[in-house]
């Protein structure tokens, strides 16, 4: 028999305490001082301008949360910090604690929780707010967490029988996506629809990436907005788990119009088994979507498969992308 604890619950309970503590570790990119300095702790604290009693805590915080390794006085990174949390790392992602932690989440998350449970969805930044500044910390903040994923779709694509010609990447917002399908398919022109101020940022990534002169954009609401047809390929990544299903098949019917013979559509998601409590990372998502939208969720694939049919589509199917916890899901 398990032992009886209040554990879990006490972890749970403190979890802003960990958040606190990566979020100053990123702030004093104590990470890289670290590795820098040899894990000594004197020489950390001079680097990173904080008190040597401070950062020896915070370490031995970090520590205990398996972010380091202690050797005597010594503090040495893991394998995963080393990657993911040191600023000259290129597939560092400490950035997206400005979007997980910005002071607009860490308020819809915890000033009253019993409302989005008692409603069934959240008010606030829910609404999907067009041009609210948290959706311009989103773009900014999770270009790292994305970008690998945008990668692996892109080659893909890039290697289909026939490359596509007109690509459509609908809520774009840092617009990674369609920019690695342009960089991966020369020929490709992409058309971007978001808000106008995320749009910049798509504009700005596009430019640093070279495909400014194929880079399109259409601002405005998804549902509202003319965006053309004939695509050969539509884009909908970290978007249709904003909605309730009947809204996303909405979208999908909508997409499906736009195609051209042959064309189809590319989705990125959080996809939980039918059970809804595996795997973890995906199953968990659904409690996201309760606190921070009206009535999304995280679907399953079979739920995807009856969106699909339901707008139209002859064929879903869906398959993980790993190492991301995403699934990419398939409409023609």
């Amino acid at each position: 028999m398990d032992d009886i604890s209040p554990e879990a619950f006490i972890d749970a309970i403190s979890g802003y305490q960990k958040t606190a503590a990566i979020k100053a570790a990123v702030a004093l990119d104590l990470f890289t001082a670290i590795q820098n300095e040899d894990g000594e702790l004197s020489r950390i604290a001079r680097r990173v301008e904080a008190s040597e009693r401070g950062v020896r805590i915070l370490c031995d915080y970090l520590t205990v949360l398996g972010f380091l390794q202690k050797e005597t006085e010594y503090y040495r990174l893991t394998p995963s910090t080393s990657v993911f949390l040191t600023s000259s790392s290129p597939a560092a992602m400490g950035s997206i604690v400005d979007f997980f932690a910005a002071p607009e989440m860490m308020a819809l998350w915890l000033d009253d929780p019993v409302v989005f449970v008692r409603k069934g969805g959240s008010i606030g930044l829910g609404n999907m707010a067009p041009d609210h500044p948290v959706w311009l910390k989103f773009a900014r903040a999770m270009v790292p967490f994305v970008a690998p994923t945008a990668q692996n779709i892109a080659q893909q694509v890039g290697g289909w029988p026939q490359a596509p010609k007109r690509v459509l990447d609908i809520a774009a917002g840092h617009g990674l996506f369609g920019i690695a399908i342009a960089k991966a398919v020369p020929g490709a022109e992409i058309v971007a629809t978001d808000w106008q101020a995320v749009l910049e940022i798509a504009k700005e990534n596009a430019a640093a990436s070279g495909v400014s002169a194929r880079h399109h954009t259409i601002a405005g609401s998804a549902f509202e907005v003319d965006w053309g047809k004939d695509f050969d390929l539509v884009l909908i990544t970290n978007f249709l788990h904003h909605f309730d299903r009947p809204t996303c098949v909405e979208m999908l019917s909508k997409v499906r119009r736009s195609l051209s013979p042959g064309g189809q559509v590319l989705a990125v998601d959080f996809v939980p088994n039918d059970d809804r409590v595996s795997p973890p990372f995906a199953a968990a998502f659904s409690f996201v979507m309760l606190a921070s939208t009206p009535q999304g969720d995280a679907y399953t694939a079979r739920e995807f498969e009856e969106m699909g049919r339901e707008a139209g589509f002859s064929t879903v199917s869906v398959a993980p992308l790993p190492p991301s916890p995403q699934s990419l899901i398939t409409f023609k």
